[in-house]
């Protein structure tokens, strides 16, 4: 089991094994090179525990629990969990700030003790097998123990909507991931989950409206965020894509070291795409030492090998690709780095929050005006192509939404493809969960009346900790890199929660907070420029006669989806009617990952 996931902890590994009970552990040195190696003991060799992540509190929290009287023998952070768990047993995990998934057997008690963080930075997947619970940080873990990969085909509508698969699920019967915020306790023979922490319960007509407040705590918490996560005794940098959210850390860490900080960014040929040159504008604004990559198509079938490899289970988010270029190109010189992930869901950026700002005022119009509005729009998708096609596809597609009601328009805005195509696409299949039974479920322990509330809700409790961090984890562990995520202290969410959407949104203007906050220091064409996020030029791509082989394959599935329909969207991203390039992406992701059983 550990042997299969060298690449999460190249650097040692160590074993525990008594009785039933056995742990296992690949380490990656960050804090404390000498001492910290695990399986690590309490000093009464009661307590052992293994644990990937790190705690960066752990200072603080030391100090603390030498008051009350615990001893400590190395200067690493797994031994604060240690002596925080003998005092305050299940109770520690509200004391850490930090990233973790970790396993304590205490022995005394004959219980196994099992967490995950807050909002998922880690991850935790378990299964049982003939009375036998396994658990580990990757699902090849379990399979190297001999869990067998059934694959359940009741998630493929979930998939081919969201483009990953949520927690608690697996796209395998019978492994599931233990979800963010929860922890689960194993005693004479039973498995107990519960939860540890939620978003705060927030009164929305009480929401903080204070923009001067705000802007100032904000700044505050964002910036010793920082500085905690700046904790290391290795060299670091930074992810820098040139979007506000990565710049602005890199910012702050330029003003609390005298060093200049490595940023390392990834570009493409195709300028839409491209924010290298904006990066470059970063890079000198904060003299850092600037290193880049451009990726080109030629990478195409590495990048889809590596997708398959680390993820495990089908995971359609072609953003993977870049992240695991820029994360081999900073392994090459540092071993941990600052990312600017997060920023969208703790300051509700993305495009889709304007989107909601956009619907709640377009609701208001007389419907027959709207239908015309709608029918306008999709005329002119129908008679046009290239870029100008791909802007009317959108219009018309954010006029229909916009009509729509919240888990609709969220349905909708989720989906690379149009909802009806999808249906289409799975008609030969039975047996399959409709994706809208999973939203009801999902937002129906939603307590926000507030539809931008509402998204804020599913992006920090699905979106971000079952696609953005899953990408991070995996393509950066992938280079036994470790990625450490400001923006998700979780004092900054649970702040930002409570905060209004018209002082996070001034109109129209995403992230107003970030830019009141951070923004003074920054390019101005960085302010002024588009969000690109860490899109991939897909449509361009699958257009190419290069990539046909792997396009005709699509089309003769081993899963049973309607190859005519697969070939239409094919045609259709190739003539330049349609831009299908991401749900290509997780089609060929899907089709890989079942080939590969």
């Amino acid at each position: 089991m550990c042997d299969s996931i060298i690449h999460r902890g190249p650097d040692s590994d160590g074993y525990y094994t008594e009785e039933n009970v056995g742990l296992g552990h690949r380490r990656l040195s960050i804090i404390d090179l000498n001492t910290g190696d695990q399986p690590m003991f309490s000093q009464e060799r009661d307590v052992s525990i293994v644990f990937n992540g790190e705690i960066y509190n752990y200072v603080e929290l030391r100090s603390e629990l030498k008051k009350k009287g615990c001893t400590f023998h190395t200067d690493s952070d797994t031994e604060v969990i240690i002596n925080a768990y003998k005092i305050w047993g299940v109770d520690c995990q509200n004391k850490f700030n930090g990233m973790w998934a970790f396993a304590i057997w205490d022995k005394s008690s004959k219980k196994l003790f099992l967490s995950r963080d807050r909002i998922g930075e880690k991850p935790l997947y378990y299964s049982i097998i003939d009375n036998t619970l396994l658990f580990a940080s990757e699902i090849k873990a379990l399979i190297a123990y001999g869990c067998p990969k059934e694959l359940n085909h009741e998630l493929l509508d979930i998939y081919l909507t969201l483009g990953y698969i949520p927690a608690p699920y697996s796209f395998y019967k019978g492994i599931s991931k233990l979800e963010a915020g929860h922890y689960a306790i194993v005693e004479n023979g039973e498995l107990k989950l519960e939860e540890y922490w939620n978003i705060p319960l927030v009164d929305e007509n009480e929401m903080i409206s204070d923009k001067r407040l705000v802007t100032e705590t904000f700044h505050s918490l964002l910036k010793d965020s920082v500085k905690l996560r700046m904790r290391s005794d290795v060299s670091y940098g930074a992810f820098l894509s040139g979007g506000l959210d990565s710049s602005s850390i890199v910012a702050l860490m330029s003003d609390q070291v005298q060093d200049p900080v490595n940023t390392f960014t990834i570009g493409y040929d195709e300028k839409e795409f491209d924010e290298s040159a904006l990066a470059k504008q970063v890079s000198a604004s904060f003299n850092t030492i600037h290193s880049e990559k451009i990726v080109t198509p030629s990478g195409f079938h590495e990048s889809l090998n590596k997708v398959i490899d680390h993820f495990d289970e089908p995971f359609g988010d072609s953003s993977a690709i870049p992240t695991g270029y820029v994360a081999e190109l900073a392994r090459d010189k540092v071993k941990m780095v600052l990312t600017g992930d997060g920023g969208d869901e703790v300051l509700s950026g993305y495009t889709t929050y304007q989107g909601e700002k956009f619907a709640e005022q377009y609701q208001t119009l007389p419907s027959p005006l709207r239908l015309i509005l709608q029918t306008g729009a999709k005329i002119s998708s129908s008679v046009t192509r290239g870029k100008l096609g791909y802007k009317a596809n959108r219009i018309h597609s954010v006029l229909k939404s916009s009509s729509l009601d919240f888990q609709d328009r969220l349905i909708a805005k989720r989906a690379w493809i149009e909802r009806d195509k999808i249906k289409a696409i799975l008609e030969p299949i039975s047996g399959y969960m409709p994706v809208e039974d999973y939203f009801s479920d999902l937002m129906a322990k939603c307590t926000f009346k507030d539809p931008f509330n509402q998204l804020m809700y599913f992006h920090l409790k699905v979106s971000l900790p079952d696609d953005m961090l899953v990408k991070v984890d995996r393509m950066t562990m992938a280079h036994s890199l470790e990625a450490r995520v400001p923006f998700l202290d979780h004092r900054l969410i649970e702040y930002m929660v409570g905060v209004s959407k018209t002082v996070k949104m001034e109109g129209f203007e995403r992230k107003s907070v970030l830019r009141n906050a951070i923004g003074s220091k920054l390019p101005p064409e960085l302010l002024k420029a588009p969000k690109k996020g860490f899109a991939v030029p897909l449509r361009h791509w699958f257009a190419n006669d290069a990539l046909q082989k792997e396009l005709n394959a699509l089309q003769k599935n081993d899963i049973g989806m309607h190859p005519g329909v697969i070939s239409e969207l094919i045609e259709d991203n190739r003539n330049e009617k349609f831009d299908y390039g991401n749900f290509i992406w997780m089609l060929m992701v899907l089709n890989k990952s079942i080939e590969s059983n």
